[in-house]
Formats: structure tokens, sequence, C-alpha cells
């Protein structure tokens, strides 16, 4: 009556290596999710690895990477045939990946052999490769670890039984180094919305609009980002974009004219006029 249990963390760990490569891709110091499963059999390990791959494909979607991700036949090491990547298409990867014309089998370069293309019924030449990022990972452990260690349970029947396990990561550090390679331009950062340190970059100009910028900033600090430096409008503008935050917003003495505040997309370019009551009202709603 114990299992399943599934235990996670977050941990931060190092690579023992002379120099970072591939830029913020492969740090030497870096955060990864850790899960491990502990399972009574293999069937409904089975289903929770399932679950894990639904759950992720989840988080990657609401990253922004949804449409650029696959889950990978990788090699399983000592552990099993195959283990499970997910890997992220990116020019700057570190990997090269397979697939086939319509995505639904996808391998690591490692695996790419005729057995595993016998196994998986796809034949070589109709593949087609590309370069990827590894943002997660998944392992059916079975009992590589839970015999050694004799990690045991008791079955309904009394019959103590080793204890089936499975591991699964996601790398959030390589995460946020993937979604800043996909979504930078040449003026900088372009984050996402719902991954954005702040939604709202604000900018005062003139008197009054500085009041109110500050005002708005008060009231909601946990949405906006206040650029209250003494430099001139065209270097916040600039280091706006370089920063990457979703919406830009102008609010000068000129805009109030009309009690209005301009909002600029930083993803599109796009630029709007909206009261600063329905502002407000959006800072309210949080949308």
């Amino acid at each position: 009556k114990d299992l399943p249990v599934y235990a996670y963390q977050f941990q931060t760990k190092f690579r023992n290596e002379l120099r970072a490569k591939s830029g913020i891709l492969r740090t030497r110091e870096f955060m990864m999710k850790d899960l491990y499963s502990f399972s009574v059999d293999e069937a409904s390990h089975d289903i929770f690895y399932q679950k894990v791959i639904d759950a992720y494909f989840k988080i990657f979607d609401r990253l922004g990477l949804g449409d650029s991700t696959y889950k990978c036949f990788a090699s399983g090491g000592a552990f099993t045939k195959y283990s499970h990547e997910f890997q992220t298409i990116l020019p700057v990867g570190e990997d090269v990946i397979y697939y086939n014309k319509d995505r639904s089998v996808v391998l690591n370069e490692e695996v790419v052999n005729d057995e595993v293309l016998a196994d998986l019924k796809v034949k070589r030449e109709e593949l087609e490769s590309t370069t990827a990022a590894e943002v997660g990972n998944i392992f059916t452990l079975r009992y590589k670890f839970s015999e050694p260690l004799d990690l045991v349970f008791n079955d309904q029947t009394g019959e103590r039984k080793t204890v089936y396990m499975g591991c699964y990561g996601i790398g959030v550090s390589r995460v946020m180094g993937v979604i800043v390679e996909k979504y930078s331009d040449e003026k900088g950062l372009v984050w996402p919305t719902e991954i954005a340190p702040y939604k709202y970059y604000i900018i005062g100009i003139g008197e009054q609009g500085s009041i109110i910028a500050n005002d708005l900033h008060q009231t909601a600090s946990d949405q906006i980002m206040l650029d209250d430096r003494d430099l001139r409008p065209g270097q916040k503008f600039a280091d706006a974009e370089l920063m990457g935050i979703p919406y830009r917003v102008v609010i000068s003495d000129k805009t109030l004219e009309t009690d209005s505040v301009e909002i600029t997309e930083r993803q599109t370019g796009e630029s709007k006029f909206m009261t600063v009551a329905e502002f407000k009202k959006l800072l309210g709603g949080q949308n």
C-alpha cells in the first residue's frame, strides 16, 4: 500500500569541465529538476511514464517550445534498450536528430543503426536530420538500482518483490538557454509572456508621465518593471528591447493629453494606444 512513490527535487549541479561551451546552453553550473518513480511492476510504471511524457509536453507548450520539441529515441545506456529525450530543434543545438516525414519517429543520431531502424519500422532513406538541443530526458531504470540496494516491498499476497524504478529530468537552465536562442533577435531577448520576469516595461516621460508610471508600478510591482533612470527615452527604449519584456508601456505628458498610454509588443513590434483606465483594468485582470 506504500507504493507507488514519486520523489522529486530541484538541485544545482556542476560539470567537471575546463570551460563552458555553447554559450548559455551548456554551463558548468546548472539547475535540474529530477523525479524518481518507485512502482510495484512494469505495467504500473508504464502508466506513470506516459503521464510524465504528457506533462512534459504541456510544460514545453507553456514555455513556447511545444511546436519544435519532440520525444526522441535515445540510448538507454546500462538501464534499458532505449531512453527518451525531449529535443528542441535549434540551429545551435549540440545534438543531431533524425526524423521521418510526419515526425512520428525521431531518433538521436547515436541510435541510428540497422537494428533500431528495424525495431521502429523505418528506413534510413526516409529520415532527415537537423540539429537540436536536449531539454529533458526520461529513463526506465527497471531494477538497476533497486536490486543492489535491496529495495523491496511486500505485495498483497505477502510476497517480497523488488521495486521497479524510473527517472525523469528537465534541465531548467538548459531550457532557459534554449528559449533565449529560439526567441532572441538582433535587438536582444524576447521572453514569452508565460515565463517573463515581468509582463510590462514602463517608461514615464515628462513630469506627469513619470508620476503616473510610478503610481502604476506601486500598484502592480509584480507585473511591472519601471525604468525610472535619468536617461534619454531612446536609450530606455533600446534597453527595453534588449531585456525582452513582452510589452513596453510609454506614459508621457503627450499621451496623457488624451488620457492614454502607448503599448508596444516586443515580439511583433506592433503598437497601440489605450486609456489609462483600460491599462489599469489589464493590470487588475492580469491578462
